[in-house]
């Protein structure tokens, strides 16, 4: 079985809830962390086999693909595909996961993983009231199936 090793890890900035990064699109956020892992270890972006980032709340600035959007954002190929994955508050422990499972099954031999939230702009838990509109005021049903 192959070995996965963590190459290197980055983090974006940080700053304080409602403070001079709220306003930072989340796409930039990731973008800037990838871009920075990209340069430090001077990987060839287009070698990446798959772009794994955790993320809680996906909707506004992270809605879609957060993961695959920081890529692109990043302005690296479009050939390499990305995820998101929501594991509430292991989001981004569970993309290095799914990252290290893909080289040790021998179906990727170069994964970025990590993860991307900007709590500012999209406060934690606002997925669970985001279907209100549509008449879903909880994302639980109100009585058990069956």
């Amino acid at each position: 079985m192959t070995t996965a090793y963590i190459v290197d890890a980055v983090r974006s900035p940080v700053g304080k809830r409602g403070g001079s990064l709220a306003g930072i699109h989340s796409a930039d956020l990731g973008a800037h962390s990838i871009r920075a892992l990209v340069e430090r270890t001077g990987i060839d972006p287009g070698a990446v086999d798959d772009v794994i980032l955790g993320c809680t709340d996906t909707l506004g600035s992270q809605a879609g693909n957060i993961a695959r959007t920081a890529w692109l954002v990043a302005g690296y190929p479009e050939h390499v595909p990305g995820v998101t994955v929501d594991r509430q508050c292991g989001s981004s422990q569970q993309a290095v996961h799914f990252a290290a499972q893909a080289v040790m099954s021998g179906t990727a031999d170069l994964v970025i993983a990590g993860g991307v939230q900007n709590m500012s702009a999209i406060p934690i838990s606002a997925a669970m009231v985001a279907g209100a509109e549509f008449g879903f005021t909880t994302p639980s049903p109100s009585r058990p199936a069956g």
